[in-house]
């Protein structure tokens, strides 16, 4: 068989363990026989079109250099968000696949979430139709969780873990002064409430919050909310409430845009915010003699390595070595998926599935496992959820600070 070579990419937004990912491929492509060079695109298509791109067998020389790029948070290779025109507008595909046949690229593997995919998948159908042997293959990430045909998605149970853990720190503290308070805390998820639904692992037997749990999925009822606020402060003194960023009324009506419509992105996503400021403005105004605060997560919630699920870290290269071996073996117009095998033990299996029927598409949370009154998860959910956050990183540190690998 006729060596080839491979290009990679990053697109979308990070998460903590998309770079365990580009790792997997990087690492696979090194080791087999039948891959030459691997390519990265700079800030993905966009970048790729612009023709900057690297040698990563050159970058990543040094196998020291190559493991820590496990644990270095975001996108090594950059990333994007520019959306492909339909494939029947040809300029824009020739110039790339005139590009492909330049490098000698055998096989493109494309890492992101669901706007990433209707890259790969229009990609892939223009080369179906024009009979390119080219490989293009998805590899999954996205910390929202909700793409479709896979269990969960790499960068999820890292950013559950995060969220969990941070939710438990702001609870405690939220307790260390003998008087009542009310704390919001606004967590990523458009249109999926994953995110949001993962803060109740922070729950345990000392730490009752959150006590209400507010996701897209759901109608959101303002008069409700503070009448939940209201009977939750009748058993705790401190009160914390996780919401989505993309709660919305029963009409559709997104809350944070009660004051004022969102911008939009490249992909026409709408760039979400403000939803728990509008809370606390309510409680404040219907609630007197209650402290309230709101918090947004923000980026915080997928850009941290130091508590990286270890599971997650190592599902995310597995994805990447999985997607190598099946270009290898001539698959194409695919994504790499997870299925969690039956069974009371954990299990992962790795298949693929037509990469068409995945993008621009959602996976959100099954009715049965949020609440009848709309304000809380079920513990299927939990048991759903506890396994993708399990283990702990083993990090590198230098001078105090974690240690990362940057791009020149």
């Amino acid at each position: 068989m006729q060596k080839f070579n491979i290009l990679v990419g990053q697109s979308g937004g990070p998460t903590a363990v998309i770079n365990c990912s580009l790792y997997g491929v990087i690492k696979e492509a090194l080791e087999s026989e039948q891959i030459d060079k691997v390519y990265g695109m700079k800030n993905g298509i966009e970048g790729f079109l612009r023709g900057e791109i690297m040698d990563l067998g050159e970058a990543f020389s040094d196998p020291d250099r190559l493991e820590l790029l496990k644990q270095t948070p975001a996108a090594y290779l950059g990333s994007c968000r520019y959306k492909l025109p339909p494939i029947d507008e040809t300029e824009i595909y020739e110039e790339m696949f005139d590009k492909f046949r330049q490098y000698g690229i055998g096989a493109f593997l494309y890492i992101g979430g669901n706007d990433s995919m209707d890259t790969a998948g229009k990609l892939s159908a223009y080369a179906r139709r024009h009979g390119s042997d080219i490989c293009f293959l998805g590899v999954p990430k996205t910390i929202d969780n909700d793409l479709v045909g896979t269990d969960h998605t790499p960068g999820y149970g890292s950013a559950a873990k995060y969220i969990a853990s941070t939710v438990r720190d702001i609870s405690i503290d939220a307790g260390v002064y003998d008087l009542k308070s009310v704390t919001i805390v606004e967590i990523m998820g458009r249109h999926a409430g994953w995110l949001c639904a993962a803060s109740a692992l922070a729950r345990n037997e000392h730490v009752h919050n959150p006590m209400l749990i507010y996701l897209p999925e759901s109608p959101f009822h303002m008069d409700r909310f503070v009448e939940n606020v209201r009977e939750a402060l009748e058993k705790e003194s401190n009160v914390v409430v996780c919401v989505s960023e993309g709660i919305r009324d029963e009409d559709h009506n997104l809350i944070c845009e009660y004051k004022g419509k969102a911008d939009v992105d490249g992909f026409g996503h709408k760039k979400l915010t403000g939803a728990a400021k509008l809370l606390e403005a309510a409680v404040m105004a219907n609630i007197p003699g209650v402290k309230c605060r709101s918090i947004e997560l923000s980026l915080l919630q997928r850009s941290s390595s130091v508590l990286a699920s270890g599971r997650d870290r190592e599902e995310a290269e597995q994805v990447g070595r999985f997607a190598v071996k099946s270009a290898v073996n001539g698959e194409s117009h695919q994504m790499v998926c997870m299925e969690r095998a039956e069974g009371e033990s954990y299990r992962i299996d790795y298949v693929l599935k037509e990469v068409a029927d995945i993008g621009n598409k959602e996976k959100m949370i099954p009715s049965w496992w949020i609440t009848k009154e709309g304000t809380d998860v079920t513990e299927e959910f939990l048991d759903y959820v506890r396994p993708l956050i399990e283990g702990e990183c083993e990090m590198r540190f230098r001078d105090g600070m974690p240690e990362y690998v940057y791009r020149d």
